[in-house]
């Protein structure tokens, strides 16, 4: 070693202390020091080997590459699909559904509060005509389909289910995801419907239907990404994540239900921001806590239990109406993250989505992003490539440690509903918001084109327009659907789901009998909303 080279405590003092996101101190050079008392098989171990820091397959993408998706919709079903088939053409390998807010919220698309609102940022899906015309051409045994709906998870799932029935697919060979955490949705999204304990009665049905009919079905997708979205921390989105996963399981299991016959199934979907070895190590640490949690918190005994895997997308609220094509970098930083910390899905955002949905060109773009860092950066040809970085390993151990403190809590308060209902995970939120948008407009943190070098003139791009006449011919098609079906069988199946809701017995298989029978999301939606009543938000100042 040369004589002149500085210790590690001199270049430490060399340089001014700096911050994650999170405001974990960033030091200007690390070495074993930082990483006293860590232990490799208790804190890293191999991959596909508990606590699975390095992944939950032994090979990761060796053996297969992650699902890329682009998360589409928008107007009606006809259009959805043409992009659907669009983007499989092109190499898509999982469909990721959009679903407008009519849709999300129950209602259908001829109700006076969805008016202007029908197919604007996702897809009018009204009943099973839609449904089957959404997926025209599709074979359902052979496509992976993520949904993110929650509120009307069941609704959506049941019309999926009946959409293979009526094409001849085998239901238990169906693979995808339904979203269904309405957790978050009382914390920051808002598009639920039903007061919490109802909204988890119906989340635990969807788990105990779907192991028995649709085994290879995703039953929840426990998603940080909006609570990212709406401004949260990568340590708040690890830990308020994991407290909602925390609620799920118990609920299930206070519904009779076995951990091992459940939690396989479960899934996770998280944001990828731009601080990219914070969110590397943020997704390290998200599946060494959870597979804790599992063993130790809940007695989990199949290792597929104690797996965490996850989808993620990269972060919407990163991306700027300035200068947009610098989102094409930003996008791909962000996705490379996701891939460096094991990520089992990907959807890229298009750049062109701070101002529109996405152009046909754009959503190339953001897929052929995911592929050139599948197939040219060499990423994906080891495992956990970054293990035993002093840097990723200390900053893996911090983000544990902050987020199990924030665990605890939430514990300490009675669980997340509690904490829900106090406004604490919202305040959270929002306090962390607030302090990065003062950082920004201080410039303690650049956003480049916005803050900092900025263009006076910038040149328009192409933005995809919705017709307008879509969400008339949308009301027309569902009108017509109910002028058609029998009166009877839809009266009956509808007041099947009514009375099962005000009883005990699990209401999927009536919600997938009103669908057959032609029933609405908005029809199905009020059945129950007769029975539960609607959530009323807690106001956080």
């Amino acid at each position: 070693m040369p004589e002149n080279k500085p210790k590690a405590s001199v270049a430490t003092k060399l340089a001014p202390e700096q911050e994650t996101s999170s405001h974990i101190s960033v030091h200007p050079l690390y070495t074993p020091s930082d990483l006293d008392g860590w232990d490799y098989d208790r804190d890293l171990n191999f991959p596909g080997q508990f606590p699975y820091t390095r992944g939950v397959q032994a090979t990761m993408y060796r053996g297969r590459l992650w699902t890329m998706r682009q998360y589409a919709g928008m107007g009606d079903a006809e259009e959805s699909n043409r992009r659907y088939k669009y983007l499989l053409s092109n190499g898509t390998t999982g469909l990721s559904v959009a679903f407008d807010l009519p849709t999300q919220i129950g209602l259908d698309s001829d109700n006076p509060l969805a008016t202007g609102e029908v197919g604007k940022v996702g897809v009018a899906i009204d009943s099973i005509d839609d449904m089957m015309r959404l997926f025209d051409g599709i074979d359902l045994e052979k496509i992976s389909t993520s949904m993110t709906i929650n509120a009307t998870a069941s609704i959506l799932l049941a019309l999926y289910i009946v959409t293979a029935r009526r094409t001849g697919r085998d239901v238990r060979k169906l693979s995808g995801t339904v979203q269904n955490d309405v957790l978050k949705e009382y914390i920051a999204r808002g598009t639920y419907i039903y007061p919490p304990a109802q909204a988890m009665r119906i989340i635990t049905d969807i788990f105990s239907y779907a192991h028995q009919n649709v085994p290879e079905w995703n039953t929840i997708s426990i998603s940080g990404y909006h609570m990212r979205e709406a401004g949260c921390t990568a340590v708040q989105e690890v830990a308020f994540t994991l407290a909602n996963g925390i609620s799920y399981v118990q609920a299930a299991i206070d519904a009779g239900l076995g951990v091992d016959d459940f939690a396989p199934r479960l899934s996770f979907f998280f944001n990828a921001h731009s601080n990219f070895l914070e969110e590397v190590a943020k997704f390290r640490a998200a599946r060494r806590m959870w597979a804790r949690i599992m063993r130790d918190h809940f007695g989990a005994r199949n290792p597929k239990s104690l797996m965490l895997r996850f989808h993620t997308q990269t972060a919407g609220s990163t991306l700027t109406a300035q200068q947009p094509e610098n989102n094409i970098v930003r996008t791909a930083l962000q996705a490379m993250a996701a891939v460096l910390g094991g990520t089992q899905s990907l959807h890229t955002n298009s750049f062109d989505e701070a101002l529109a949905l996405p152009t046909e060109q754009s959503a190339r773009i953001a897929l052929r992003t995911q592929q050139i860092v599948a197939y040219e950066s060499g990423a994906a040809q080891t495992v956990d490539p970054l293990a035993g970085s002093y840097y990723i390993e200390s900053l893996t151990n911090q983000i544990e440690t902050q987020a199990r403190e924030y665990l605890d809590k939430i514990d300490a308060m009675g669980g997340t509903l509690k904490a829900i209902e106090r406004g604490f995970i919202q305040q959270e939120i929002q306090n962390a918001a607030y302090e990065y948008q003062r950082s920004v407009d201080k410039r303690e943190a650049i956003v480049v084109g916005v803050n900092a070098f900025e263009q006076e003139k910038e040149k328009p791009i192409p933005l995809l327009h919705m017709d307008e006449s879509l969400e008339r011919k949308q009301v027309e098609r569902l009108r017509a659907v109910r002028a058609q079906r029998d009166p009877a069988k839809w009266q009956a199946a509808l007041k099947k789901v009514e009375d099962t809701a005000r009883g005990t017995g699990n209401l999927m298989p009536p919600i997938v009998e009103a669908v057959e029978a032609n029933a609405t999301v908005g029809e199905i939606s009020d059945a129950m909303r007769h029975v539960y009543g609607e959530y009323q938000e807690t106001v956080v100042i």
